[in-house]
């Protein structure tokens, strides 16, 4: 499950410094489809992310204002921060871990902690196809995806 964060960090990563092409009123554009623009986009992914680790951690969500982080340095920090935590926590994950049953603050139904898990690499590859479908609009080149040949 590690080597999929992994993947998931670095293509975010390298979408960070593509972003640094873009003018910020680029950055900030509402966008059809998606969550918004760019860095909005971004923004929630890393936001998505860390809300459902700290569910299955049983911590308390952490309300994060895009209004309060709408720069491109401001979402690489979080991006940055919340990681560290993160990588922790899953580098320490013990095997019987991901069955139990659990629910989360925002919503009534029970997940296991594997399930949750798996949704937060499938939903950063789904808002990443889009960056990948608006920089294509703006004709300019995305950022690769590919999996196979990345140092994991």
């Amino acid at each position: 499950m590690l080597k999929f964060f992994t993947y998931n960090w670095q293509i975010r990563d390298e979408w960070l410094e593509w972003c640094r092409q873009l003018t910020e009123e680029d950055l900030l554009k509402n966008r059809i489809g998606g969550v918004g623009s760019f860095l909005y986009t971004i923004f929630h992914i890393i936001d998505v992310e860390y809300s459902w680790i700290r569910a299955i951690q049983g911590k308390d969500d952490v309300m994060i204002e895009f209004n309060d982080n709408n720069s491109l340095e401001r979402v690489k920090f979080l991006s940055e921060t919340f990681r560290r935590e993160i990588s922790i926590f899953l580098e320490t994950l013990p095997v019987e871990f991901g069955d139990e049953l659990i629910t989360v603050p925002w919503d009534e139904a029970k997940y296991t902690r594997n399930d949750i898990l798996h949704h937060i690499i499938a939903h950063e590859i789904h808002h990443i196809g889009q960056l990948s479908v608006w920089a294509r609009e703006m004709n300019l080149k995305p950022v690769s995806v590919n999996y196979i040949g990345r140092k994991l």
